[in-house]
């Protein structure tokens, strides 16, 4: 789910790489405040290890809070963020030098420390997303929030749930 502006960005990005023979896979977009917060006291407890080597492996988890990873307040619970990935259009996954959620130094938009593929694969996705009116954490290549998102200051909590929503916006 997204906000109304973010999804018609989204779409301005995807036709733009559609023309280029590339095409885009949403990992995230809206998340509810509480899976942000059970996200905090996951990385706040030294024994909870579950994750912790695919995701983080190199990073201390008390060190993942701040602005480069872990907010109080997502940009994903106002619904105007979207994780995101650069793919063929049959929806190959390309080679981003990092998965997705990978918490490292080499998960910065612009770390020198890849393969030119991937690098070049990172240029294409920033270039159409900022295009698109999106603006990139420089810490994560795949997260990208709306600029002048309509709810800059709101953390939505509604789960994503057809009963939330409403079953005619779910029916298709």
């Amino acid at each position: 789910m997204l906000t109304l502006p973010a999804a018609r960005a989204l779409s301005r990005a995807q036709h733009l790489l559609t023309r280029n023979g590339y095409a885009l896979t949403l990992f995230d977009g809206y998340r509810p405040q509480r899976a942000g917060d059970h996200m905090r006291r996951w990385a706040r407890d030294p024994y909870q290890q579950a994750g912790k080597e695919q995701y983080v492996p190199r990073v201390p988890k008390d060190r993942l809070f701040g602005p480069d990873h872990i907010h109080a307040h997502s940009g994903h619970s106002r619904g105007s963020t979207v994780d995101i990935t650069l793919t063929t259009p049959d929806g190959t996954f390309l080679d981003m030098g990092t998965p997705f959620d990978f918490f490292d130094p080499r998960s910065r938009t612009d770390h020198p420390d890849i393969a030119p593929a991937a690098r070049e694969h990172r240029r294409l996705l920033h270039h159409a997303m900022t295009w698109a009116g999106f603006h990139n954490l420089p810490t994560e290549w795949w997260h990208f929030t709306l600029d002048g998102e309509p709810f800059p200051h709101t953390c939505f909590d509604f789960p994503a749930t057809r009963a939330a929503l409403g079953a005619d916006l779910c029916a298709a």
